[in-house]
């Protein structure tokens, strides 16, 4: 059964990790509802970066994604399950 999620991602290094989870994020592409990405952009662009994501899927597919997300060192997940 799909269950509605909202997943927030930290990124501590936007340079490094960023092409590693956007592979992840193409992967899990049809899980993915809507994308926002923030980060801090002016003289100095920051090194972090924010995305959340509303997400559609089952426990298994959250989990899946998750387990890929947790592979890179620099970048930390949480999620929260949003059922009706």
């Amino acid at each position: 059964m799909c269950k509605t999620f909202i997943a927030a991602i930290l990124i501590d290094n936007r340079l490094h990790d960023a092409p590693k989870l956007q592979e992840i994020l193409t992967k899990h592409g049809c899980l993915i509802r809507t994308r926002l990405g923030i980060h801090e952009a002016g003289e100095s662009c920051s090194n972090q970066g924010l995305i959340i994501l509303h997400m559609q899927a089952t426990e298994d597919e959250i989990k899946a994604f998750e387990n890929d997300v947790k592979q890179l060192d620099h970048v930390k997940l949480q999620y929260m399950n949003l059922e009706c």
